[in-house]
C-alpha cells in the first residue's frame, strides 16, 4: 500500500475533502484509492477508482448509490471495488496502488 501521505497531490487532497462525508455518512468502515489517479496519470477524461468496505448489512444497492453520491459529488465516473470483491488476480496490480483515505 502506497501510505506516503507526505507525498498527496492536491488533486487527492481535494477528492478525500469531498468524499470524506458522503463515506462516514454510508458507514463505510475503510477507503483507499488506486489507478491513474494515485499514480498522477489521470486525465479530465479519468475515472476515479476507489475501495471499499462496507458493514455486512449493506447490500449491493446501497453500494450503488453510494457510488452514484460519490459521482455526483466529484462530477466524474467513479468505479468502486469492494475490498472482498477484488479478483484475486488484480490484487497485486490494485494494492500496488492502493492510498487509504479513510
Amino acid at each position: 500500500m502506497n501510505s506516503n501521505l507526505n507525498q498527496i497531490s492536491p488533486k487527492i487532497k481535494e477528492i478525500k475533502k469531498k468524499v470524506v462525508p458522503i463515506l462516514k455518512e454510508a458507514d463505510v468502515i475503510r477507503s483507499s484509492l488506486f489507478g491513474s489517479v494515485v499514480r498522477g496519470e489521470a486525465t479530465k477524461d479519468s475515472d476515479i477508482d476507489m475501495l471499499v468496505e462496507l458493514p455486512k448489512e449493506k447490500s449491493l444497492l446501497d453500494l450503488v448509490r453510494l457510488e452514484h453520491k460519490l459521482e455526483e459529488v466529484l462530477g466524474k465516473k467513479v468505479d468502486l471495488v469492494t475490498y472482498n470483491s477484488i479478483h484475486p488476480l488484480l490484487k497485486g496490480y490494485i494494492y500496488r496502488d492502493e492510498l487509504r483515505i479513510f
